[in-house]
């Protein structure tokens, strides 16, 4: 098997197509990275920019640059000495213009007499043999179906006509009741649909890949790649959706003949992946998490809860008690008719009222602690979901004593589905609503982490590290994504906030007082979020804003905006560019964070670049890059920039400041050029230590194996803490050899070297033995 020292994800679009991506290859190579790593590339919805509404797993989209472009990508590649690792999506299909997917237009105009039938995971007893498409403003717009050119037609939406269901004259209404599927309307999707989707969303359809048959048809031009040498590894979107995730990757190893495999898998505080799982990690939260909170001073704890429940009128938020609200409004919300079909699966015989088995359903679901189990293991925590469950709500006990042995028989429907549905609710309660009501500090609330946690100390990060070097150590590590809520130098920002907790709460009530918010909570996450962004477009923060308040659903939601509270808060972003005294505050605010985040932004980047695992670069990150969330993180960005002052820090010119964006390329591009061309300098784990004053703030640790001296990470942590604190002052280092920084070229040790000299110039050093090899 072929692995990866590091890759860097590129978003493959129309505007950035795989000719575009062979284009960079020379720039990649040359910043040190050893894989490309892409987007999804197969056939999507015309237009899309991520690439998750797979429309036809047959061909590689040409709007993407259709195979030739994946032919160019990997020919550059391979002349480069790189692998190519590629995103697919085995979980679901884009279906929200049928015309674009041939597998769901085959499937509404023939029904179950569809070659494409077994490939959806429809149940076609709930509609009397039709699926049911919630796409009609009411069930009233009936009367706006038209049929034309042998389609039937909702405005801009088509839909095939079953073989002899239309004659000349018949009404459009009469021609929509002998088709395959109902049109409905789109609120009735809560509590009606009767196929499986990708969360939520209505337009992404579950796909049966658990069937070999469907496999085999969804991965043939997968399986092309591999055989032709193409790609050489594969990254495995949302693997909780399907039905059997250990048998998907035990297949996909097969057919690819071995390759290298990570999955997009979140990992809960204390879960592990399981054993049985065939693949080398996950793609990488799990270690964001990690990182993210070395730089989380805990002291700011009691401030920020104290900000936090002065604002909620009373107590601090209870996170536990939260997400059961929020998954359970999941449950009896937008994921209810996935509740239902599961409440129609429990056994007949069962003594269980449908609607008693469906709250109970839910109940269980919103205590799990983690996405989901996998038959037959995950036991003990079905045990405990359905005790707390029970706790909760005595009335449902005996309902929940029932399906408890019903939800892990492997023999049962009932049980594979339940499976498959407590990760949706999981990710729409907690990920997409919770982490927006959960405020007092936005770094914590990113995908994949657990925000009680607060932060790390250093002994319990190298407990982690050590950890994972021993048993995950291809696995990926990650800062920014396409999917993060903030990036990676948003959130190194706001962590100042924890070091600066007085400072904050005084400049906060300042802001709220100047541009009132009715929903306190939701202030926090506003003004951390623009202070973070700082300087932004006011486009940006509009948009983000809205979003934000609206996964949040405290004061306005999607399905049933309230333009009033709308209003308040789009005039609370405007008064950050048209009223010169929030503009003003906000800048204070901004002039205090910045120079700390720029510090924990090149620490965090060089730790995960040199921590154990496949460290992966998020496109345009080695620059600053202070987004928010989808689709903030998928805004264009300049490589012809990024060479240049590539090209100018390899002809000898250094940042005249650690707060230049270069010095974030310096870090990011040594670290991978070394981690590439001295592996041998990255083969184990041990904690490096200090001695003096203000050893609390260095984040240290030496990648030698076997006694032998590796690369030395040294990184700044609590920077504000720091200089509050007189600085480093006789701080020290003991180096067992004499080393260089490759940073800066300066030499250290051997034996005890001073923290002020090593970070003279920068807040980080990567220090290497001096005898042998070139980096």
């Amino acid at each position: 098997m072929r692995t990866p020292v590091s890759t860097y994800r590129l978003q493959i679009r129309q505007g950035f197509t795989l000719f575009d991506a062979a284009e960079t290859v020379p720039y990649l190579h040359s910043l040190g990275v050893d894989w490309i790593y892409l987007s999804p590339v197969l056939k999507a919805e015309s237009g899309s920019d991520h690439g998750y509404d797979v429309t036809d797993p047959s061909v590689v989209d040409p709007e993407r640059g259709g195979p030739e472009g994946l032919a160019a990508v990997s020919k550059a590649a391979r002349a480069a000495g790189m692998g190519v690792l590629i995103d697919i999506v085995p979980n679901h299909v884009g279906v929200a213009t049928p015309a674009q997917n041939p597998w769901w237009w085959s499937l509404l105009k023939e029904g179950r007499g569809s070659p494409y039938a077994e490939a959806f995971d429809v149940d076609w007893d709930l509609a009397g043999g039709r699926i049911r498409i919630p796409v009609l403003g009411s069930d009233d717009d009936l009367d706006q179906l038209e049929v034309k050119d042998g389609e039937l037609r909702y405005y801009d939406h088509r839909f095939p006509l079953a073989e002899g269901s239309y004659t000349e004259g018949d009404s459009p209404r009469d021609v929509h009741a002998r088709q395959h599927y109902e049109l409905m309307g789109w609120r009735r999707a809560d509590n009606e649909l009767n196929y499986r989707r990708f969360f939520a969303v209505n337009t992404l359809a579950g796909v049966r890949v658990e069937l070999p048959s469907v496999f085999d048809k969804a991965h043939e031009e997968v399986v092309r790649w591999f055989r032709e040498g193409l790609a050489d590894g594969l990254r495995i979107d949302h693997p909780d959706g399907l039905a059997d995730p250990e048998g998907y990757l035990k297949r996909l190893r097969e057919v690819t003949g071995g390759a290298y495999l990570l999955v997009e898998k979140i990992l809960e505080p204390g879960e592990q992946l399981p054993a049985s799982f065939e693949c080398e990690g996950t793609t990488g939260y799990d270690a964001l998490a990690d990182v993210d909170r070395i730089f989380v001073d805990p002291q700011g704890r009691d401030v920020l809860d104290r900000v936090d429940a002065r604002l909620r009128g009373g107590e601090p938020a209870d996170y536990q008690q939260m997400i059961r609200g929020t998954k359970r409004r999941i449950t009896d919300g937008i994921l209810h008719s996935e509740v239902l079909r599961l409440a129609r699966l429990v056994p007949d015989g069962s003594a269980i009222s449908p609607e008693a088995a469906a709250d109970a359903i839910a109940e269980i679901i919103a205590a799990f602690p983690v996405y989901r189990t996998y038959l037959p293991t995950g036991g003990e925590v079905l045990k405990e979901a359905c005790e707390l469950a029970a706790r909760w709500r005595p009335e449902l006990d005996e309902a929940i004593r029932v399906l408890h042995p019903l939800l892990q028989d492997t023999d049962l429907e009932l049980a594979r589905r339940f499976q498959q549905t407590s990760g949706m609710v999981m990710a729409k309660g907690v990920e997409d609503t919770a982490f927006f009501r959960y405020n007092r500090l936005g770094t914590l609330t990113e995908v994949g982490a657990d925000p009680t946690e607060f932060s790390l100390d250093p002994e319990e990060f190298h407990r982690r590290m050590s950890r994972r070097q021993a048993e995950l150590p291809l696995s990926m590590t990650t800062l920014s994504t396409h999917d993060t809520k903030r990036s990676e130098d948003t959130r190194a920002r706001i962590s100042v906030i924890s070091e600066a907790a007085s400072e904050w709460e005084k400049a906060l009530d300042r802001l709220n007082a100047l541009a009132p918010l009715p929903d306190g909570p939701l202030s926090v996450l506003l003004w951390q979020a623009i202070a973070g962004a700082w300087p932004a477009e006011r486009e940006r923060l509009q948009s983000y804003a809205l979003k934000a308040a609206r996964e949040a659903s405290s004061s306005t939601t999607w399905t049933d905006p309230d333009p009033a509270f709308e209003e308040k808060l789009a005039a609370a972003v405007d008064s950050a560019f048209d009223n010169p005294e929030v503009r003003a505050e906000l800048e204070a605010l901004v002039d205090l964070l910045a120079p700390y985040g720029a510090s924990n932004s090149l620490s965090a980047k060089l730790v995960q670049l040199t921590m154990p695992g496949v460290p992966d670069v998020y496109q345009g990150t080695e620059f600053w890059d202070r987004s928010l969330t989808d689709p903030d993180n998928r805004r264009p960005f300049s490589f012809p920039d990024r060479k240049r002052a590539l090209e100018q820090l390899d002809a000898g010119e250094r940042p005249a400041s650690f707060t230049d964006e270069r010095a974030k390329l310096l870090v990011t591009s040594r670290a991978l050029r070394l981690r590439r061309n001295r592996q041998e300098l990255f083969a184990g784990y041990r904690p490096v230590q200090a001695t003096g004053p203000a050893a609390a703030h260095l984040l240290g640790f030496d990648r030698g194996a076997g006694g032998a001296p590796g690369a030395v990470t040294l990184a700044t942590r609590l920077p504000f803490g720091l200089e509050q604190s007189g600085g480093w002052r006789d701080t020290a280092v003991e180096l067992e050899t004499a080393m260089k920084d490759e940073l800066t070229g300066a030499g250290f040790g051997p034996g005890p070297a001073a923290l002020a000299d090593i970070f003279r110039a920068y807040p980080v050093a990567l220090l290497v033995p001096e005898t042998g090899g070139k980096s």
